[in-house]
């Protein structure tokens, strides 16, 4: 399975409504991002990968949806990931939330999978 970057945003539900409706007006949309990637037998801990503001949130969250990547909205998390310089292992005092939100991912992954699955099975038959 390839790397893929765990990206959560800051008001998911709210986020492509905006991002649509600024397309349309060429305004910023009002989004933070933060994405982070953990590959447990290269790193110790999950690194924030990427993070950005109006279109560069919006282009991050472009390419995860292109790639299948799950995206959670946690506006606190955001905030605090947004405080470490992008390639920066989160620290420990966030190992227990970052778990709690790769588990979520891992989940929503398995389901993405499941769903494509059975309709590639239905196509074929």
């Amino acid at each position: 399975m390839p790397e893929r970057p765990d990206i959560h945003s800051q008001r998911a539900a709210e986020l492509r409504r905006r991002a649509e409706a600024a397309k349309g007006d060429g305004s910023a949309p009002d989004i933070e991002v933060a994405a982070l990637r953990y590959d447990t037998g290269q790193e110790n801990a999950p690194k924030v990968i990427a993070q950005g503001r109006g279109h560069a949130a919006q282009k991050i969250l472009d390419l995860a949806a292109e790639h299948d990547v799950p995206v959670t909205k946690d506006p606190t998390l955001v905030s605090i990931l947004g405080a470490l310089d992008v390639g920066t292992e989160i620290p420990p005092d966030l190992y227990g939330v970052i778990a709690e939100v790769l588990a979520w991912a891992y989940h929503a992954d398995k389901a993405v999978g499941a769903k494509r699955e059975l309709a590639q099975r239905s196509k074929a038959a």
